[in-house]
């Protein structure tokens, strides 16, 4: 489990949240203006954008950029790292950008960006419900704070639980909501008929145990733990070997596998958790698909 936190909490941060901040600000900024000389890069800077490594200035910093109004930063300075999700338009098509930045010494020597352009096989979008969550940027009071590694072990727990398709290993809070591309997955009551199932709390989800669907969840990343507001950020990958055509939920039930699930095919995801008193209140994923079992970029093994 490769965390943000195994940081050392006990030094004093050389870039705190504002610095941090200001250092997505200007990220956004450069990109806007396709100009990434703007940038304070380390020697050793890398660029990926939805798990594949380009020369900065390649990828969406070709198309004419205008930034949207909405933005949520989390940081961590203890490791130094700071995430933001933001909305935005590429030569005017709708995207959101999911980007994380580690900064050293006041430079930047990662930049990680996530970009879900458009409606694709295997995902769906609600951009303009990508609105602020007072939730989200509310910070944590001392009783309701985690320790660092309790809070990247909680935020893997919903892993582990999807995985094996149970509610018993993930500690949700009654009202825990998912939002998954601006699309309110679970606690939904306004969801239509067809999917009913995001009308279920997250616990009543993964109690059905219609998440074995997935194979594997690999390359657990923790590196954002923000824990003035009780927030984690990680990257990991969903695979779908697709080899089964039917799936049995706990309660003896079959059900049919459809597609795009029922052939092989993997989720590259970022997902913010909001963890307050130990539970998880509330998460907020971006998700798009990739070819089977491609790497994100940042885990040399790939595995």
């Amino acid at each position: 489990m490769a965390a943000g936190a195994g940081a050392n909490a006990q030094t004093t941060p050389e870039c705190d949240r504002s610095c941090l901040e200001a250092f997505a600000d200007l990220y956004l900024d450069a990109l806007a203006h396709r100009d990434p000389s703007r940038l304070p890069l380390t020697k050793d800077a890398r660029y990926t954008e939805n798990g594949i490594a380009l020369a900065l200035g390649d990828g969406m910093w070709g198309p004419e950029i205008v930034l949207g109004n909405y933005r949520l930063f989390f940081a961590d300075p203890v490791a130094g790292q700071v995430g933001v999700y933001a909305t935005l338009e590429e030569h005017g098509h709708p995207a959101i950008l999911g980007l994380r930045l580690m900064i050293v010494e006041r430079q930047i020597r990662e930049m990680e960006a996530l970009v879900i352009r458009s409606t694709a096989r295997g995902t769906f979008s609600d951009i303009p419900n990508m609105k602020e969550n007072p939730l989200l940027t509310a910070a944590l009071t001392e009783p309701e704070k985690r320790p660092r590694a309790e809070m990247a072990r909680i935020a893997n727990s919903y892993f582990e639980g999807l995985v094996n398709g149970t509610d018993a290993e993930t500690p949700f809070a009654d009202d825990c909501e998912r939002v998954e591309n601006g699309v309110v997955t679970a606690n939904n009551p306004s969801a239509e008929t067809a999917m009913a199932m995001w009308k279920m709390s997250c616990r009543e989800q993964f109690a059905t145990g219609l998440t074995k669907v997935i194979t594997n969840i690999r390359e657990r990343r923790f590196p954002v733990v923000d824990e003035e507001r009780g927030l984690v950020f990680t990257i990991i990958r969903f695979d779908h070997h697709g080899r089964n055509k039917s799936i049995t939920w706990n309660d003896g039930s079959v059900h049919p596998v459809n597609s795009p699930f029922d052939e092989p095919f993997s989720f590259q995801i970022g997902e913010l958790f909001k963890i307050v008193d130990g539970r998880i209140r509330h998460i907020d994923a971006l998700v798009f698909p990739v070819p089977y079992r491609m790497p994100t970029g940042w885990v040399e093994t790939g595995k």
